[in-house]
């Protein structure tokens, strides 16, 4: 399949912290109308290679292509929607604010609709004019889900996206992360929960250490196999 085809083209990805090799020779490919699950202990690599993927952080060695974007990292930015562990909202802005910013920083069209339809959607139009420094922790959770969302990106990379989500919310994550998937973009879902990464991605890679130790296709997503990976991952790099 050629990269041009593909949401995510990676070969070889390394990436060093001095003399700390945080990521060492990450192979990837995720073509469009794909999601993939990546597990792995605390330490692993899991979140240096989300922003890496994001155009956030150079890599020290390999391949990268997202979304056929290769070197123009302000580009490749264009075509990812980021949530990342922490929300990276403007605390002293109001969610409707932040969501104004980012469809300004992206030339959404129509942007005062899309918003409207976001904050209805996920359950956020009595807060929207509130400071996110006044909202819980799943609120401004899901405000920083929009935000993801607002551009209509080809690729989601979701860090810990259920991280203060109450039960009915990170249903309906799940079934927003399958239809992104089933309207032919790509997400990428880093979390520790597992059975909730077999509900909503066609693939899964293992990191430990910053190596892949494991992959499983949707056909073979077994929770117990999982946790077992998971558990000798974590046990090898305590």
């Amino acid at each position: 399949m050629s990269s041009d085809s593909l949401a995510i083209f990676a070969r070889g990805i390394e990436k060093r912290f001095g003399h700390v090799a945080a990521l060492r020779g990450i192979d990837l490919e995720l073509p469009f109308g794909r999601s993939l699950g990546i597990l792995g202990p605390n330490g692993a690599g899991k979140s240096t290679l989300v922003r890496i993927l994001a155009g956030l952080s150079r890599p020290t060695a390999g391949q990268l292509r997202i979304a056929g974007e290769e070197k123009d990292r302000r580009r490749v930015r264009g075509r990812v929607g980021l949530l990342s562990h922490a929300t990276l909202l403007y605390p002293a802005l109001s969610a409707r604010e932040n969501l104004r910013f980012t469809a300004r920083l992206y030339g959404v069209e129509d942007a005062q609709s899309r918003i409207d339809t976001l904050l209805e959607e996920l359950a956020l139009t009595a807060a929207a004019d509130r400071r996110v420094d006044t909202l819980s922790r799943g609120m401004a959770q899901r405000v920083a889900i929009a935000r993801a969302l607002l551009h209509q990106p080809p690729l989601l990379l979701l860090d810990e996206p259920f991280t203060g989500l109450d039960v009915r919310s990170a249903e309906e994550l799940e079934v927003r992360i399958r239809a992104v998937r089933d309207a032919g973009r790509s997400v990428v879902l880093v979390s520790h929960d597992i059975e909730r990464i077999c509900a909503c991605a066609d693939r899964v890679l293992v990191i430990s250490q910053g190596r892949v130790v494991h992959t499983s296709e949707n056909a073979a997503l077994d929770p117990a196999q999982l946790r077992a990976v998971y558990d000798r991952a974590a046990e090898a790099s305590a």
